[in-house]
């Protein structure tokens, strides 16, 4: 991959993973100065320019002239290495898809030199013995971070495949015309650092560290105490109980582990990248601070037989408790110290550890076939059927209980995750986490029985340890082991004795063979425990802060050295644990933890369950012997146990897991894992849509749905507040963009700013969707929108769009174009909202609009400036389109922080308009919604300020109806609206009965509406009949004589509809009035583009609305 000579076969094997074979540029170049064949370029023509320099067209490339020039032919290596057949060269030479633009001769990632196509960066494969440009399967197309060698590669994209070759290339120079996201940028960033760290295989980085983590503390100090008091029978089915749980824990497990690569992080990676970040962040943090507190608890099992030894010999420092405080601290500094000196240090500690351990438990069961005379007063005798008989069933004693005291074992089953935690230092996580952690389950499993049956079958639950209680003389009336065994320990009954399964922890060091041996088990297993969990949660919580869910936590995401060691993380973990050291008692502390870490498994059990039940295409495990109705059962049984052992700390652990899932859920972390959450949601929805395509519309479920022709949803914010008003929680609401002009968007482009624009409506908590669409005109754009736009029933209904105040400046091609639109609408049996404020609607043109807009909310020194989208000159064109990925995905326009900037000076014009268009994101204050309801279109006229009631922003505007009538029928007309409105059940504070609407407008306003329409009148009478008929074919929006004397009385009536509006409504918040109909082929668009600019001109914001004419009103229940 550089400019040296291509290498050796020998050389060659160990880069078959790249399967072809590059050829640096300057080989190209000095073989076309030498003339002598380089291995895998192509041998230059004599007299042929050098390779670095454009090839002319030759008879050889003719199959590519539009190139120009361009374009260089290269070729390339066979599948083993070798050269391709010199007679294939003038195949290749005059293939059209092998030609190379000068410009991407060099990758854009720099110092590597190889060959790209004309538009990207990626390699050329060769395919079925043929070169082309397209890519056979690859593993590294696949990745998501950096290849073997060192550099990401990308297949080629459709458009490279698909598009002209005159096509100019990608202005970025990435092959997929996009730049590495900052996700693949930390990846890339993950795999540099990666190299050269310390991985370890399934039996010294899984199974080793699980056996040793399991055999824990309870095994050589507790385990001979809970079968004093469960005794043997009970004591296995705790044990049954804790395996069940743990064996279902590490099905699921592996199920996770083995769907997909495993970074670092253990239970947290597992659970967030399955759950998503809101239970992943929440079982982050107690999963580390569990095994936190984890390190404190096998430390002070460690100290308490340490403090026993020194007790012992007489040799204590102060007291026992104060010693063993003194002991932990000692002895968890000492294992921050192998901790923070890396993990290879850590890794030869376990397996000496584990060495250690498997004697002493080797010497315990040796010993136990060695009964020894001495040994009888302190309660061994060797296996007897009395001593298993008698100490079958429990004696629970103080207070204990089976769940009590199976919350004291369970820690000991923690460990099954201690592999898993480490998962980032694993070679091969899918194999060794599987493998490892369910054959470690297994065997300490079977050692724990052994255990378990061994001392309740040969140790005596109370002895005295004194040679001088034997009985002398007859057993017969012995009932206890110890009588018929020839001892009386019947003293013990009233407390005191020292031996015995119940009052000694250190029982099994007495039994073995060895004493000093089980000591040094002990040892083993509390700090091999110790050190396998201050490793865990440094690591937990390192990959927890590096997904920067928690604000503030950031700095504990450093790593440092080879391995990425989070020393951080490492003191964080050592200040935890040194506090609980601090409360010395073990069975305060083995509770704590056993809820923490049973919530973790429950989760990851629900993980699988839940990833299961979405039948996500992605979910494929190659660990196949899992259940999802096991997993969901193992999840329960986790909760279950949880209030089993402690009621009150299971309460405090879900309140602090769910206190925690709220949290994460309303910051809404910028992830995107892929998880089971969002394929279930997907599920769902695609489930609800056909369910509600199987059931018929009902008019009492009717909800306007609606399409909002708002372009960019920025550049009309009023347009879109107000039709969220009425549709927030109601009804589908998508903002539908028509893109125009004279270059096509690509369709990189129109996904970008589908996810930019989308990302802007949630900044703003709107909902409603986003659709881009690119045609010919606005027309054609609308009826793509119409027609397609909507899923099943989720379709809309209502078209809502603002009307045009500037149409008389537009090009009549345009406002024909509009009109049509409307007429578009009807012919859909769509219902139609046009909606006019005086000011205006679009902002577009207004450069820094967010700044003007929230400098109210922002501290005088600190602007976010929203470079706003200019329309004006093309509606393509994106002022603010940002130079990367990262940039562009932030909610749109791009937000720059400026520290120091203020805004500048606007006109007075621009100032209302702004001040206008944020007017419905506010509350109303106390005032009307005056409802014009003079044409019954099914009521949508009336359900629109009905639902805008409803929302708390409007609560305070009171609806008034107006209504056309005669003057003598006012009263009765009013009474009948009325009696109407209270069947639709919607409030009303005023009904209005115009008994004058048929009187004729003022002079002055039918002449000001004459001027309106002059330029746009047709004149037949002056002009020739055929003149005249040609000029309405070529300007259709003409109006004609004939047509202004047909419609005079419609003409009239919008003049002296203004007049009233004026009149009753012009201190209404909202007027909602019945839009008058224009017959198609029958009006034209000036003249109907004119009613509704008169009817609606120089008043509060009004919505002319028509409905399609269906019900959408009812009061029948």
């Amino acid at each position: 991959m550089s400019d040296s000579p291509a290498p050796p076969a020998s050389a060659e094997s160990a880069q078959s993973q790249s399967r072809f074979q590059v050829d640096p540029v300057a080989e190209a170049a000095a073989a076309a100065a030498s003339g002598a064949p380089i291995a895998g370029a192509i041998q230059v023509p004599p007299g042929t320019k050098s390779a670095m320099t454009p090839a002319k067209p030759t008879e050889a490339t003719t199959g590519s002239e539009e190139a120009k020039g361009r374009f260089r032919v290269v070729n390339f290596a066979g599948p083993c290495g070798g050269v391709s057949p010199a007679d294939g060269s003038s195949e290749f030479a005059q293939n059209s898809e092998t030609v190379r633009s000068e410009a991407s001769l060099h990758s854009s990632t720099g110092g590597l030199t190889h060959f790209s196509d004309t538009h990207s960066s990626t390699y050329y494969l060769r395919t079925f013995g043929h070169n082309t440009i397209d890519a056979v399967p690859n593993i590294d197309f696949y990745r998501q971070s950096a290849a073997p060698l060192g550099e990401k590669l990308v297949r080629p994209t459709l458009s490279e495949l698909h598009d002209e070759l005159d096509k100019e290339p990608f202005e970025d120079g990435f092959a997929n015309g996009e730049e590495p996201t900052a996700g693949e940028e930390a990846l890339v960033k993950d795999m540099s650092e990666s190299k050269g760290m310390v991985k370890f295989g399934w039996i010294k980085g899984v199974l080793v560290r699980c056996m040793l983590n399991i055999w824990g503390v309870m095994l050589f100090i507790r385990m001979s105490w809970i079968v004093g008091q469960a005794g043997i029978a009970l004591s296995c089915a705790i044990i049954a109980m804790a395996v069940v749980v743990t064996t279902i824990t590490g099905l699921s497990t592996s199920a996770i582990a083995t769907n997909g690569f495993v970074k670092g992080g253990g239970a947290y990676y597992l659970i967030s990248r399955s759950l998503g970040p809101e239970f992943g962040g929440s079982i982050g943090l107690i999963f580390a601070f569990a095994n936190a507190v984890a390190v404190a608890m096998y430390v002070v099992g460690f100290a308490e037989t340490v403090v026993e030894l020194l007790d012992s010999v007489d040799a204590l420092m102060t007291d026992e408790i104060n010693d063993i405080r003194i002991v932990g601290t000692l002895t968890v500094i000492l294992l921050l110290g192998i901790s923070v000196a890396g993990m290879e240090w850590e890794a030869k500690a376990q397996i000496v550890l584990l060495v250690i351990l498997l004697a002493a438990i080797l010497n315990y069961f040796i010993g136990s076939f060695v009964p020894m005379d001495f040994k009888e007063p302190m309660g061994f005798f060797g296996y007897k059927a009395a001593i298993l008989i008698e100490n079958m069933g429990p004696d629970f004693r103080d207070g204990e209980t089976f769940f009590s005291v199976f919350a004291i074992f369970f820690p000991a089953a923690t460990g099954i995750l201690a592999g898993a935690n480490i998962s980032g230092d694993l070679s091969d996580p899918q194999l060794a986490i599987p493998k490892g952690t369910l054959l470690a389950i297994l065997i300490t499993g079977i050692v724990y029985v052994a255990v378990a049956i061994s001392s309740g079958a040969s140790i005596l639950r109370d002895a005295t340890g004194d040679n001088n209680d034997t009985i002398i003389g007859s057993l017969e009336n012995c009932t206890d082991a110890a009588c018929t065994l020839g001892y009386d320990f019947s003293i013990c009954q009233e407390g005191g004795c020292k031996f015995g399964l119940q009052n000694d922890f250190q029982v099994m060091s007495m039994v073995s063979l060895f004493g000093p041996l089980i000591t040094a088990g002990i040892f083993s297993a509390t700090l091999s425990s110790a050190l396998a969990s201050l490793v865990s949660a440094p690591k937990v919580f390192q990959a927890l802060c590096k997904d920067n869910i928690y604000p503030g936590i950031g700095v504990f995401a450093k790593g440092y050295g080879k391995n990425n060691e989070p020393l951080r993380g490492y003191v964080l973990t050592f200040c935890i644990a040194l506090a609980f050291i601090l409360i010395a008692e073990l069975n305060v502390i083995a509770p704590i933890i056993s809820n923490f870490f049973l919530a973790s498994y429950a989760l990851i059990n629900f993980s699988v369950f839940h990833a299961s039940l979405a039948n996500s295409p992605g979910w494929r495990p190659s660990f196949k012997y899992y259940n999802k109705w096991v997993s969901l059962a193992g999840a329960v049984l986790c909760c279950v146990v949880m209030f089993v052992i402690n009621w009150w700390a299971a309460l405090v652990t879900n309140v602090i897991v769910m206190a925690l899932y709220i949290y994460v859920s309303y910051k809404k972390p910028d992830v995107n894992w892929g998880s089971s959450t969002q394929a279930l949601m997907y599920n769902q929805a695609l489930s609800h849509c056909l369910h509600l395509t199987g059931v018929e519309d009902h008019i009492k479920n009717f909800r306007p749905q609606c399409l909002v022709m708002s372009g960019y949803p920025n550049a009309r914010p009023a347009l879109i507040h107000l039709v969220h008003a009425f549709t927030k929680n109601v009804g589908l609401m998508v903002c539908g963009h028509v893109r125009t002009g004279s270059r096509k968007p690509s369709y990189k482009d129109m996904m970008n700013d589908q996810i930019r624009y989308q990302r802007w409506l949630l900044k703003k908590h709107i909902k409603a969707f986003y659709t881009p669409v690119y045609a010919e005109d606005l027309r054609q754009g609308a009826q793509y929108l119409l027609q397609a736009t909507g899923l099943g029933r989720l379709k809309p209904n209502t078209l809502v769009f603002g009307f045009k105040n500037n149409w008389q400046d537009w090009d009549m091609k345009d406002v024909e174009t509009y009109i049509n639109t409307i007429h578009d609408a009807f012919d859909l049996q769509y219902g139609t909202v046009l909606i006019r404020l005086k000011e205006g609607l679009d902002i577009s043109h207004i450069q820094g609009q967010d700044e003007f807009l929230s400098s109210h909310e922002k501290t005088p020194g600190t602007k976010d400036i929203l470079l706003s989208i200019n329309t004006g000159k093309d509606s393509d064109s994106d002022t603010s389109k940002p130079s990367s990925k990262a940039a562009s995905f932030q909610s749109s326009p791009v937000i720059h922080r400026d520290v120091k900037s203020f805004p500048v000076q606007l006109s007075i014009a621009d100032e209302k308009l702004l001040a206008a268009s944020q007017q419905f994101k506010k509350k109303q204050c106390k005032g009307t919604i005056d409802v014009w309801w003079l044409f019954d279109d099914g009521g949508l006229t009336l359900l629109i300020p009905y639902l805008l009631t409803n929302k708390k922003k409007w609560k305070d505007c009171k609806i008034r109806v107006f209504i056309g009538g005669k003057i003598n029928r006012i009263d009765h007309d009013r009474r009948a609206m009325a009696a109407l409105l209270s069947k639709f059940r919607i409030d009303f504070s005023d009904i209005n009965v115009l008994g004058d609407i048929n009187i004729k407008p003022k002079k002055q306003n039918k002449e000001k509406f004459e001027e309106l329409i002059e330029p746009y009148r047709l004149k037949e009478e002056d002009m020739e009949q055929e003149a005249a008929e040609k000029l309405k074919a070529e300007e259709p929006w003409r109006i004609t004589d004939n047509e202004l004397q047909l419609y005079r009385a419609k003409t009239n009536r919008q003049i002296r509809l203004n007049e009233l509006l004026k009149e009753h409504s012009s201190t209404a918040n909202l007027i909602v009035m019945s839009m008058p109909l224009a017959r198609k082929g029958t009006v034209s668009s000036a003249l109907y583009m004119s009613w509704l600019d008169t009817l609606s001109k120089d008043l509060p914001p009004i919505l002319l609305v028509r409905g399609n004419h269906q019900s959408v009103l009812t009061f029948y229940s």
